[in-house]
């Protein structure tokens, strides 16, 4: 049976690009996200490529969901050897002190408590693998600098700044807890828009490098971290 990998919030860009990417080395390839229709294209996509896919609705910010959709992908793809958490909260808590709380909630709902959701959910297997991994896709506001912190609030992007700074602790803390079973967890954060993408500037990363950069972290299970811009 070949190895699977889960991959929450799938669309356009880098989750395309690591489905791809892991789906020709031969993974299963499990797309979990909201659109239904999004998941069916990349499903046919993957498919015309040669590559094992199946589609598993489910919301990042739903834990209940998304441990749901780690169950659906076990019974039907067999035991899950890598997550891939793609998923992203949205920019709608823009300014901290004015921001709906119920905003600034949900888009920790999808960094923190969705991801935290997929790791329990899929824990057994990720030990059983041997070489399981746990591959966090991040954005550079997630860095801790003021020069960062400046350009998030000029930009109106506090929220998801914020969020994506637990992110990164989450990312770390979960890397120290999981090594001694042999999970590896690895973190791409990504300085810069991704090109393909609604918010390509013309400007932006090719995320063809960024699903080799994952490839790379989940082969060698070197420093968890790595920039890419």
């Amino acid at each position: 049976m070949s190895k699977t990998i889960v991959i929450v919030g799938f669309g356009p860009g880098n989750s395309t690009a690591v489905a791809e990417k892991f789906g020709t080395e031969g993974f299963s390839v499990a797309l979990v996200g909201r659109s239904e229709d999004r998941l069916a294209a990349g499903v046919a996509a993957l498919k015309a490529r040669g590559i094992t896919a199946v589609a598993f609705p489910a919301d990042a910010a739903d834990a209940a969901a998304i441990g749901a959709a780690i169950r659906k992908v076990r019974a039907e793809l067999g035991p899950i050897a890598a997550i891939h958490w793609n998923a992203f909260g949205g920019a709608e808590a823009g300014d901290l002190l004015t921001a709906d709380p119920a905003a600034l909630r949900g888009i920790f709902d999808v960094a923190v408590f969705g991801l935290l959701a997929a790791t329990r959910e899929a824990l057994p297997d990720l030990k059983s693998a041997g070489d399981g991994a746990i591959l966090i896709t991040n954005g550079g506001f997630g860095e801790l600098s003021p020069d960062i912190d400046a350009y998030a609030t000029s930009l109106n992007q506090m929220g998801i700044a914020l969020a994506n700074a637990a992110k990164n602790k989450l990312a770390g803390l979960l890397a120290q807890r999981l090594k001694g079973d042999g999970i590896y967890v690895g973190e791409v954060m990504v300085r810069g828009t991704i090109k393909g993408t609604p918010t390509d500037s013309g400007n932006s990363v090719d995320p063809l490098r960024i699903a080799d950069k994952f490839w790379e972290l989940y082969q060698t299970r070197g420093e968890m971290l790595a920039g890419i811009s």
